[in-house]
């Protein structure tokens, strides 16, 4: 469903994206690690169309983001990590508004908006205003207005960050359930590894704008290592401890 061949994205003098190649299957769910800044938004922002590649290529469902762009962009539905939603209208007008966009329209625009609320758990909540709504529900709105059209093909960067656990919860259930339930591929980008780890099949490892590890999750922990150290800072000493004995 998704190549990504020797892409690069500078930025002045800094490389962002430096030389990043891979694969996600059909039907895959598909993790991108990393800390802040290593070059997630920036390689799925390429991947959806919104910025052009400095090398490399992207290939969505067979078709060139390049040469075909809008037979790759067809395929897929983004969640960007920013809400972008209208803060004045209620959520039903948000996602009419958008899937008239899209260009659905009618007894098919009704049942995509219909579905996509249930999916995120929303339906109760349709017609209240999106700024009365929690960071969590204004997530997973978010979430929906990806979903409409019903693409092969969902990328979600950072989809859960600055929302309670809770919604956080709810977020990572509904992406796994879609994933299960209609066979969608999806790329899904964040830096906890336990949120990678509940819904992901492969996974790759990205930092400093290069991929430094990438296959399955057990290919990836066998790389890794399983070494854990927790290091403990403390203002003051009583004098009983040694510093030393505070490191496993």
């Amino acid at each position: 469903m998704l190549e990504v061949t020797g892409l690069v994205k500078r930025f002045g003098s800094k490389t962002a994206v430096d030389h990043v190649s891979f694969q996600v299957a059909a039907g895959d769910t598909f993790g991108l690690l990393g800390p802040n800044g290593a070059g997630k938004t920036t390689t799925l922002a390429m991947i959806a169309g919104l910025l052009r590649p400095d090398a490399g290529d992207v290939r969505v469902g067979g078709y060139s983001v390049r040469t075909h762009r809008k037979q790759a962009l067809s395929l897929l539905g983004v969640v960007p990590q920013e809400v972008a939603l209208y803060q004045e209208l209620t959520a039903l007008q948000n996602l009419n508004y958008f899937a008239a966009l899209r260009g659905i329209a009618g007894r098919e625009r009704r049942v995509q908006v219909e579905e996509a609320l249930e999916l995120v758990g929303l339906k109760e909540h349709a017609r209240q205003r999106v700024d009365r709504f929690s960071g969590g529900m204004k997530r997973r709105l978010n979430i929906a207005v990806g979903l409409l059209g019903r693409p092969r093909f969902l990328l979600l960067d950072e989809p859960t960050v600055g929302i309670d656990p809770q919604s956080r919860r709810h977020i990572l259930d509904a992406v796994r359930d879609l994933a299960a339930g209609t066979g969608m591929t999806v790329l899904y980008t964040s830096h906890y590894m336990e949120e990678v780890e509940y819904l992901c099949r492969h996974v790759a490892i990205m930092d400093h704008g290069r991929i430094i590890a990438q296959g399955s999750l057990d290919e990836v922990r066998a790389l890794a290592g399983e070494a854990l150290q927790l290091r403990l800072p403390l203002r003051e000493l009583d004098g009983r401890a040694d510093p030393a004995d505070l490191q496993a």
